[in-house]
């Protein structure tokens, strides 16, 4: 992409969000440019769906699972290939495209078909635009919690620019180039996120079963999903390993607003930490009596409903648990840390599940978790492979932190490019088409 210039010339649009446009470009309103369709079912087609990132195809390219489709689809309609489709419920949000298929969808779906000397893909462009700025919101009647109802009676009423059509098909063809090119960086990097995340899993793995010393000398464990670990390494029941194991509340405390004793449960456990946020809630002191656990170095808590693993490991703090999370007071033998690392391993990940007669998880019960096999090594040893796994993880979580910096710069740069083309803030005459 070359140095991209401003129009010579420019007008006032009249619209707010707009500003001002090109002085050849025309202002019009979309009932102008495109004729909404209602066509009759063709009954084999399957079901498309516009997603709030702006692609409208058939659901089953994106995602089948959730979807039950019912017996009567009163007010289906036909959607071609081409349609420019807008989501009544989620414009807002985005989902606004041209549908790459034929297939059928529901009456909440505006589908519309351009008039000559408009490109749909264009228009797809801006509207998507307009939502993102809040504009559709604030002209959609609100019908339900973050949402909008932005029906075509509304929709045709939208004044948009109209620049000539060719060089609408060039802003189209300089977009797809652009952004195509951004959009591989994007995936780039969220690649690297999850090599990383790979990497990450792989070293703890590997440290928490097999210890740092490539050359130690290795027996078996008994245990098949954990294989040989250093002979200089036993393995217990996490119980024989604990001063206690227990989880919290089995109910709900009254809040407090002025309360300073925050109530965890298993989503505040993330990021190897208590991650006290905007939606925690918050108990006074007196509420403690019945599922207090003051914190200590020696203590872990695990989130043992939903997502089942997550650990935290704290210095002294009072908090009250709910049933979702389960703390685990270790013996003198047992280094919190180090615990903490091998229950975020991939094997003991594995053991839940098997124990739970491999299902996806939703509860792990007490009495699993007491009685899951653990290697203990020497207590100084636990300790160097504590230290080597902080450092390591440091390193690669500083590494993910840059890669998501880099996306989000990225996608702040996709927006704004999309913004200043389809407003026409620059000149993308000798951008359309690539040499």
């Amino acid at each position: 992409m070359t140095g991209l210039k401003p129009h010579p010339e420019y007008k006032a649009s009249g619209v707010d969000w707009l500003g001002d446009i090109p002085a050849h470009w025309e202002m019009v309103k979309l009932k102008n440019g495109f004729d909404l369709q209602k066509r009759p079912v063709i009954k084999s087609a399957g079901i498309v769906t516009a997603f709030r990132d702006g692609q409208v195809t058939l659901r089953s390219n994106r995602r089948i699972d959730g979807y039950t489709e019912g017996d009567k689809q009163i007010g289906y309609q036909t959607i071609h290939s081409g349609d420019l489709v807008i989501h009544a419920m989620d414009a807002f949000a985005g989902a606004i495209g041209v549908s790459d298929s034929l297939g059928q969808s529901t009456p909440v779906y505006s589908a519309c078909t351009p008039k000559p000397g408009f490109n749909a893909h264009f228009y797809a462009r801006a509207l998507r635009h307009i939502a993102l700025t809040g504009y559709i919101s604030s002209l959609a009647k609100g019908v339900r919690e973050r949402s909008t109802d932005f029906r075509w009676a509304d929709a045709k009423e939208l004044p948009i620019p109209k620049p000539p059509l060719e060089e609408q098909n060039n802003i189209v063809s300089f977009l797809d180039r652009e952004t195509a090119q951004i959009d591989d960086l994007i995936g780039k990097q969220e690649r690297l996120i999850n090599l990383l995340a790979e990497k990450r899993q792989a070293l703890i793995t590997h440290a928490v079963t097999k210890g740092l010393d490539p050359t130690a000398p290795t027996k078996p464990s008994g245990i098949p999903w954990l294989g040989d670990i250093p002979t200089a390494w036993n393995v217990s029941k996490l119980n024989w390993q604990s001063k206690g194991i227990g989880d919290g509340l089995h109910g709900t405390p009254t809040y407090s607003d002025t309360g300073s004793i925050p109530f965890v449960n298993g989503t505040n456990l993330l990021g190897d930490s208590i991650r006290i946020t905007d939606s925690t809630n918050f108990v006074e002191e007196d509420q403690l009596s019945s599922a207090d656990v003051s914190l200590d170095e020696s203590t872990v808590l695990m989130s043992i409903n939903g997502t089942v693993g997550n650990c935290a490991v704290l210095g002294n703090q009072r908090v009250m648990l709910s049933k979702s999370a389960a703390y685990i007071k270790c013996s003198e033998s047992l280094h919190a840390q180090f615990l903490a690392h091998y229950l975020r391993s991939y094997p003991t990940r594995s053991y839940f599940v098997s124990a739970s007669g491999g299902t996806t998880i939703a509860n792990l019960s007490l009495a699993t978790l007491r009685g899951t096999p653990v290697p203990v090594p020497p207590f100084q040893e636990q300790m160097e492979v504590t230290t080597w796994l902080d450092e390591q993880i440091h390193k690669l979580d500083g590494l993910r932190t840059k890669s998501l910096q880099a996306i989000e710069l990225l996608r702040e740069r996709r927006s704004a490019l999309i913004s200043v083309a389809v407003t026409g803030k620059i000149d993308v005459t000798n951008e359309g088409v690539a040499a």
